[in-house]
């Protein structure tokens, strides 16, 4: 009876599939045979007390087979299917068996094989070259994989997240999180600004972030003249450094009373006015010591604010004008340093070394992957004969298909400029070349997608699933919710 009991439970357990499940374990502990001999085995006796399993707990079957949604026919996908065979193998429904390398990986990842291989076919194509790479629809399954596979070969990626996944929350960051830097990712709505998007990718391959670097002086002239002209607009004539437009009383006399009692609580929640300053003593005195000095007298300042400490007013004026009538001595006081991250100090300016910018290098390529919008864009674009034609089938095109047309055109452009590769995957786009997948490619998608003894993987997914083998209603449930206009950025599988 308990071995019956231990048999059914070890089944149930083995049934319970899912994301980073295996069929087939790996040895965690690379130790030679002969010393396993040698090694002392501890006995362990069955619990005797293990209590049955619930016969109310609704067993899980076994999964066999995973199906991508093949959206244009509104149906389970065939060719994207992974499927266990009566040997135990996995089978492909467009590569086949996939032998014994894919025996540790998830039937969920496998269903996503052919855009994997097709994003590890693009990535080959590119070149061993380190460069920068740009990918448009990198959340998408096949982006995805080519944005990883280049990233581990060296290639600095910037990606471009389309408008269909890039509205989701958070989805830009967590893409933008898995590009290792100085690469970076951006949503489609950004690549649409083609100067900015060209900026930020010229920025990334030469290294050059456009950081202007200003002296102490620099810093010290520009704030006189701010002070200056602050003194001038708020002077401590006013009650209170605010518009002159705040003060007037616009309303009948019998009221006025009134305005004056509220005005007074009113202007109480703001700063003074600031003190006549002498521009000759300004210039002749306060110098980039008596900045540093300010500066650590506003931190204290703007602490005693946000303590709710309402013993001494926040003025940032009066302090220049105690400066300049009795100069402090820097040594007093302590500055920017470490102790203040990200603060500006006069007298210890401190910008990142141009050599620690890492250089995304050249352009060498970019990979489209080819979105329904994009191609319904481009399909209707290129049908169109003659200069007119075109203008009224671009008018015509939706606000997606237009702006998934001139983002991808935007990626495009660069690539090209720089005489750079343009590939498309998931579709071709008049123009530009697709690249054929060779079964070295599978081999690279499925060495990708394999899980090592750490838990890791070189290629991950955002994925969705639907188990149809516990609950058959959610595989047409799964068609329905890939079929929406917005299906969200996850990978929707469903398992049988």
């Amino acid at each position: 009876m308990l071995n019956s009991l231990l048999s059914r439970r070890a089944l149930q357990q083995a049934a319970r599939r899912g994301i980073h499940t295996r069929r087939k374990m790996k040895n965690p502990y690379n130790i030679p045979q002969a010393l396993l001999a040698n090694l002392p085995k501890k006995k362990v006796r069955a619990n005797e007390n293990m209590a049955p399993p619930d016969p109310e707990q609704y067993p899980n079957s076994v999964v066999t087979s995973a199906h991508a949604i093949d959206v244009a026919n509104g149906k389970l996908s065939v060719e994207d299917s992974a499927a266990v065979s009566p040997t135990g193998s996995v089978v492909h429904g467009t590569y086949g068996d996939l032998g014994d390398a894919a025996a540790a990986i998830p039937l969920e990842y496998l269903a996503l094989l052919r855009p994997a291989a097709e994003g590890a076919a693009a990535v080959r194509a590119v070149g061993d070259k380190p460069g920068t790479l740009l990918v448009f629809g990198v959340s998408e399954a096949s982006g995805m994989t080519a944005m990883q596979l280049a990233s581990d070969a060296g290639h600095t990626v910037v990606g471009v997240v389309g408008a269909n996944h890039a509205a989701h929350d958070n989805m830009n960051e967590y893409v933008k999180a898995m590009v290792p830097e100085p690469g970076t990712a951006v949503a489609e709505s950004y690549a649409l600004c083609k100067k900015a998007f060209a900026d930020l990718v010229g920025s990334i391959s030469s290294g050059d972030e456009g950081l202007t670097k200003y002296s102490a002086a620099e810093c010290l002239e520009e704030f006189k003249e701010n002070l200056l002209a602050y003194a001038e607009t708020y002077p401590e004539t006013m009650p209170a450094a605010v518009d002159a437009s705040k003060l007037k009383f616009i309303g009948m006399e019998k009221d006025k009373d009134e305005f004056k009692t509220n005005m007074e609580a009113y202007l109480a929640q703001y700063p003074p006015g600031a003190p006549a300053i002498d521009k000759q003593k300004l210039e002749a005195y306060f110098n980039t010591e008596q900045y540093e000095i300010f500066r650590s007298k506003f931190w204290q300042q703007t602490t005693d604010v946000i303590s709710g400490d309402e013993s001494h007013h926040f003025s940032p004026p009066h302090i220049v004008d105690d400066l300049v009538k009795t100069p402090g001595s820097v040594d007093n006081y302590d500055g920017a340093g470490d102790t203040f991250p990200y603060a500006f100090s006069p007298s210890n300016a401190a910008y990142a070394a141009e050599d620690k910018v890492k250089a995304g290098g050249p352009i060498v390529g970019a990979i489209i992957v080819v979105t329904p919008t994009l191609e319904a864009a481009a399909k209707a674009i290129d049908s169109a004969k003659g200069m007119r034609a075109k203008g009224e089938a671009l008018q015509f095109l939706t606000v997606s298909q237009k702006d998934a047309f001139r983002a991808a055109r935007s990626v495009a452009a660069l690539a090209q400029a720089a005489g750079a590769p343009v590939y498309t995957v998931g579709g071709s786009l008049p123009g530009l070349s697709t690249v054929e997948v060779t079964d070295a490619d599978v081999k690279t998608a499925v060495a990708g997608m394999d899980i090592q003894d750490d838990g890791t993987t070189k290629l991950n997914y955002f994925v969705q699933v639907y188990r149809a083998n516990d609950f058959p209603f959610y595989g047409d449930y799964a068609i329905h919710r890939a079929s929406e206009e917005l299906a969200g950025p996850r990978q929707i599988v469903v398992t049988k």
